[in-house]
């Protein structure tokens, strides 16, 4: 069977892992997170020391990076949990401190060719679905189909307040929302690799859409780009 990339982009908090990680076990392709590998590379540097509320030290994080393993792994249920130096760091990554930080570490260029790199070499040769900020601009700018997801920040803050008080987490709403939006000015303005939409991106906009109308309509547009048909 053709199999082709699929590169999915958006903000933060719009469920494009979730959605992705459903695509890929339905149509029996790899899935890979970027996200949770640079929260990885956030997870350790927070462990490390490098990072404090009044600095992130650019140069010690880039002298760690050549002792830094990420590598996916299927747990029990068959989902790919991300693996830092050998340890499963898919919970602790999830947190609101990481979060806080993830979005400076990414700017930081020598991590994002690390991990570029990483991930171009995951898709080689395979089917794959891979979710990020820029992976239909940087990573895969010649992937076969690529949708950008988006929602409003308010929408995307609840979603995520949801997720961390389900998980214990001691957290408000405006906390949650102040966040989202930081991330998203972050993202968006950074100097290497900013988040944008691919001229040929297909936007998906799930403010008003549920976890299975957004499979579906994913499902389908993979479908036919498989087949040829769009």
């Amino acid at each position: 069977m053709h199999t082709i990339t699929i590169a999915i982009d958006g903000y933060s908090s719009t469920g494009k892992s979730t959605v992705a990680k459903e695509l890929a076990d339905y149509i029996g392709y790899l899935y890979v997170d970027t996200g949770a590998m640079y929260r990885a590379v956030t997870l350790i540097t927070l462990r490390k020391g490098f990072i404090s509320e009044e600095n992130i030290d650019t140069e010690k994080i880039v002298e760690a990076l050549p002792d830094i393993e990420l590598e996916f792994q299927k747990n029990a249920e068959g989902k790919a949990e991300i693996i830092l130096n050998g340890e499963n760091v898919e919970k602790q990554i999830r947190t609101l401190e990481v979060s806080e930080y993830v979005s400076p570490i990414a700017t930081i260029s020598e991590v994002r060719k690390k991990l570029v790199e990483q991930q171009r070499k995951m898709g080689e040769g395979q089917g794959i679905v891979m979710d990020g900020r820029d992976i239909g601009t940087v990573v895969f700018p010649k992937a076969e189909l690529k949708v950008f997801m988006t929602a409003s920040a308010e929408v995307r803050a609840q979603r995520r307040f949801d997720e961390l008080v389900a998980r214990g987490h001691q957290i408000t709403y405006e906390e949650v929302l102040e966040n989202v939006t930081e991330r998203d000015t972050i993202d968006s303005s950074r100097e290497d690799s900013p988040l944008r939409k691919a001229e040929d991106a297909i936007v998906i906009d799930n403010s008003e859409m549920n976890q299975e109308d957004q499979f579906h309509v994913l499902l389908q547009l993979a479908k036919d780009r498989i087949a040829g048909r769009i």
